[in-house]
C-alpha cells in the first residue's frame, strides 16, 4: 500500500480526532496516539480498522512511548509522512490557581511531549521528506495574564521555528497551527465571543499539508471572527 501515513498525538478527541477524520477522508492511513485508549480504539475502528488506522496507547511525556508510536507507523505501514504533535492541555489563569502537580504535567505534555514526538519521528520523516505540525495557540503569540499555559505555547512557537531551521535542508516542512478559542472538552462554559470548532482547525491542518512540496506554510493563526484577543 502506498497511501501516505499521518501520525497524530492527542488523537482521541477535539482537534486530534477531527484532524484524523479529515486526513482519512483525504486518503491518509492513520496512526493515532493518546492516553485514552477506549476513545482511540473506537476512532480507529471508525476510520477503517487495522488496514487504515492504528490506535497506540501513548503518553507523550515518556520518550519510549514516542519511539514505540513511530515504530508502530513504520513497522505496520512501512512509512511515515506527516506527524502532528497535538497532545496538550490547559490550566486556569492565575499564578495561585491549579496545583503544582497540574502545572508540571501540563508543561511536560505541552513542551517536552511535543519535542519528544518530533524527535522520534525525524528519521522516518527524512526518508519521506515529510511534514511536522505542532499545535500552538494564539496564547503562544500574545502573553495572557497569569497563564503558565500561555508560556508553554510560546515555547511551542519557538520550537516550531527552531525545528524548521534545523531541518531546512532535508525537505521536511514545518507548520505551527495557532488556534484561538476552540470548543473542546477543556471548556465547560459558554463563551459569548463564540469558539471555533475542531473541524475548523482540521481544515487548516489539511491546507498546510496539501500544499506542493516547494511550499512550506510555517504558521497558521486562526481565531473565531469575534475573538478580540
Amino acid at each position: 500500500m502506498s497511501d501516505p501515513v499521518f501520525l497524530i498525538t492527542g488523537a482521541s478527541s477535539g482537534i486530534g480526532a477531527a484532524t484524523a477524520r479529515a486526513a482519512a477522508q483525504a486518503g491518509y492511513r492513520l496512526v493515532l496516539g493518546a492516553r485514552s485508549t477506549d476513545k482511540l480504539e473506537a476512532l480507529a475502528d471508525e476510520l477503517g480498522g487495522a488496514d487504515r488506522a492504528l490506535a497506540v496507547a501513548t503518553d507523550v511525556t515518556e520518550w519510549d512511548d514516542n519511539v514505540a508510536l513511530v515504530a508502530a507507523a513504520t513497522e505496520t505501514f512501512g512509512r511515515l509522512d506527516v506527524v502532528f504533535a497535538n497532545a496538550g492541555f490547559g490550566a486556569s489563569r492565575g499564578w495561585l490557581n491549579e496545583t503544582p502537580e497540574h502545572w508540571r504535567s501540563m508543561v511536560l505534555t505541552n513542551v517536552l511531549g511535543a519535542a519528544y514526538t518530533v524527535r522520534a519521528a525525524i528519521p522516518a520523516l527524512k526518508e519521506s521528506k515529510g511534514h511536522v505540525l505542532l499545535t500552538g495557540s494564539v496564547a503562544g503569540r500574545k502573553a495572557m495574564p497569569g497563564s503558565l499555559y500561555s508560556a508553554t505555547k510560546w515555547a511551542v512557537t519557538g520550537m516550531g521555528e527552531s525545528i524548521r531551521q534545523d531541518l531546512n535542508d532535508t525537505g521536511i516542512r514545518t507548520t505551527v497551527i495557532e488556534p484561538g478559542g476552540v470548543e473542546t472538552p477543556f471548556f465547560d462554559n459558554p463563551n459569548p465571543e463564540g469558539r471555533l470548532e475542531p473541524d475548523d482547525i482540521a481544515r487548516a491542518v489539511m491546507y498546510a499539508v496539501s500544499q506542493p512540496p516547494h511550499v512550506d506554510v510555517n504558521e497558521i493563526l486562526i481565531r473565531p471572527t469575534a475573538q478580540a484577543g
